[in-house]
């Protein structure tokens, strides 16, 4: 047996080898994003021949399996309800304290032309896969496909998982997990950049990812299909604190993009704090649409004379580990308004019938009717009982990795 898998070690090691004269050439981006999500690269790219290797194959069936299963249970889902809800749409879609979800954003909108996620998680980079050893590129993979494993399985990411995953190996950080999720999407890639804002709101080209920056930035340009217009999103790695948007000129860039679209899950209940007032703001400022889940911008801070709000789902509270963030005014909207019930789970309650979101859609313009400002303290807060923390208790896909 020992020798067995020493011969296919130095087999695997050998195919790699053979490949000394692509090892110059470099996959296209979709090619990568392709080869990373477990789908068959171009014949003509270099990575072609590294995809018929076993470890690949069975990363190859893992991603089938769990974006299938995500498939026929959420997204397919999330597609109708958005094409039956979220009718009038804008160019430009906010997703703040986003990650690296880009499934969702371009699941729930699908059409916008520009797309602006933030979040703490850094911008990491794609090296030539080609270029890595064997050992090295499989493992990659594998701590890829873990990554992921949580957003697919409960539609959030958890903290404490992208801390580590998220900052591991020479495939790190969110533009592989962007790139793999806009390919399972059904996406082309034409090109992934990273650029840096000045403090003017000014794009600049990064000659490398991670540049020094308050606010550096990958950017990602798809379109649907080979021959689908394009379209552009734009991850930066950014602080949204009050203390930290004064100095990553983030905002003025957001601010160039004009109105548009926001989407808030599963945010940590942070713009219920004095500690995000303005990212709170700009949001109500300059969106004409709101799609966010109990743990975005409190009910209270918006002017019920500026907006239409109509309740999805149901509403039962935050989770224990978010205490202070019950909303009474919540509750009282369901009881007044019909709920439109949700088919999929979503956020922090991801259980099927126990998720809610919220559509808010602006009615007046901001300069006729002024956004409300409460107090400088949150909104009341009540506690109540503590709820059910969310546990994974989906049967899991058999693992496959022989690592």
């Amino acid at each position: 047996m020992f020798r067995f898998k020493l011969a296919a070690a130095f087999a695997c090691a050998l195919a790699f080898s053979s490949l000394p004269a692509r090892a110059a050439d470099v996959a296209t981006p979709d090619d990568t994003a392709r080869f990373l999500a477990g789908m068959q690269p171009s014949a003509d790219s270099p990575l072609a021949a590294i995809a018929r290797d076993p470890n690949w194959q069975r990363h190859a069936r893992y991603m089938d399996g769990i974006f299938d299963q995500t498939e026929k249970r959420h997204l397919s889902k999330i597609r109708a309800f958005a094409k039956a809800n979220l009718t009038k749409t804008h160019d430009t879609m906010y997703y703040m304290f986003a990650g690296p979800d880009s499934l969702h954003a371009v699941s729930f909108f699908p059409n916008a032309t520009t797309y602006v996620m933030a979040g703490l998680e850094p911008v990491g980079n794609i090296p030539p896969l080609n270029t890595l050893s064997p050992g090295t590129l499989f493992g990659s993979l594998q701590n890829l496909a873990y990554s992921m494993n949580t957003l697919l399985t409960l539609s959030f990411f958890r903290t404490k998982d992208m801390k580590s995953q998220l900052r591991n190996g020479p495939v790190f950080g969110t533009t592989p997990i962007i790139a793999v999720f806009l390919v399972r999407a059904g996406k082309t890639i034409h090109d992934i950049s990273y650029v840096k804002i000045d403090n003017d709101g000014v794009e600049h080209p990064a000659t490398e990812a991670n540049v020094k920056s308050n606010a550096p930035a990958v950017k990602v340009v798809f379109s649907d299909g080979k021959d689908g217009r394009k379209q552009t999103l734009y991850y930066f790695s950014t602080d949204l604190s009050d203390s930290g948007l004064k100095v990553s000129g983030f905002l003025a860039f957001c601010d160039k993009l004009g109105r548009g679209d926001s989407f808030v899950k599963s945010a940590s209940y942070l713009m219920h704090g004095g500690n995000f007032r303005t990212i709170r703001s700009f949001l109500l400022a300059r969106s004409d649409l709101i799609l966010q889940d109990d743990s975005g911008i409190p009910l209270g801070y918006f002017n019920r004379k500026a907006w239409q709000f109509q309740p999805l789902g149901r509403y039962l509270g935050p989770i224990e580990i978010f205490p202070g963030t019950f909303q009474p005014q919540m509750v009282d909207l369901y009881r007044t308004v019909t709920p439109v019930p949700l088919d999929f789970g979503i956020g922090y309650r991801w259980r099927n019938n126990e998720s809610n979101m919220l559509l808010a859609t602006r009615t007046l313009e901001p300069n006729i009717a002024p956004e409300v400002t409460p107090s400088e303290a949150p909104p009341p807060r009540v506690q109540r009982p503590p709820a059910r923390p969310p546990v994974d208790d989906r049967p899991q896909l058999r693992r496959l990795w022989p690592f």
